[in-house]
């Protein structure tokens, strides 16, 4: 019989896309509010791995990704993914998507995506949502499954996702 431990609390990670930096900044703003201060923010890079937003959003797409400073609770996945799906309807215009987030956590030994889709890689948690580990930390680095987006496997993402599990581990150290 396994003893219940409560797990150690993660490193919420939200990526957006948008055609518009202004988006970025505006969406930034709200989730400041309500996760607390940003400790690691990455470039702006392009998103040109698909074409999969192309026709909600335009071409040209852009991506950039935040590392929140407040560690979360691994259970609050759920309403982290309702809440930044309630922020895109908000800044929508005419239904029209202006940005995509998509939030997600660190451990120290993977990242987590949430989603509100079902797939044979994807475990259901609650209210409506999935989470799916999107890459394993495994010989110093970040590595991908062959589930993994394209974009993800980047060696740039997985860069900035090792910086990341570098910052959370002081964290933890720190704890």
């Amino acid at each position: 019989m396994g003893i219940k431990l409560k797990p150690d609390k993660v490193k919420l990670i939200v990526g957006l896309i948008s055609q518009r930096e202004v988006f970025f900044e505006k969406a930034a703003k709200i989730l400041v509010k309500r996760f607390g201060r940003v400790d690691y923010e990455s470039a702006i890079i392009p998103f040109d791995r698909t074409s999969y937003y192309n026709e909600e959003m335009g071409d040209g797409l852009l991506r950039k990704f935040l590392s929140f400073e407040v560690l979360q609770d691994p259970s609050r996945g759920p309403r982290i993914k309702l809440f930044s799906n309630r922020l895109e309807i908000r800044l929508a215009r005419k239904g029209a998507r202006r940005i995509n987030i998509d939030p997600g956590f660190i451990t120290l030994g993977k990242l987590v995506l949430f989603s509100t889709k079902d797939y044979v890689h994807r475990a259901y948690l609650d209210k409506g949502i999935y989470a799916e580990a999107t890459l394993r930390y495994q010989d110093k680095s970040f590595h991908p499954w062959p589930w993994t987006y394209p974009d993800y496997q980047s060696r740039q993402y997985i860069e900035f996702f090792n910086e990341v599990r570098r910052l959370y581990y002081k964290q933890l150290r720190n704890l």
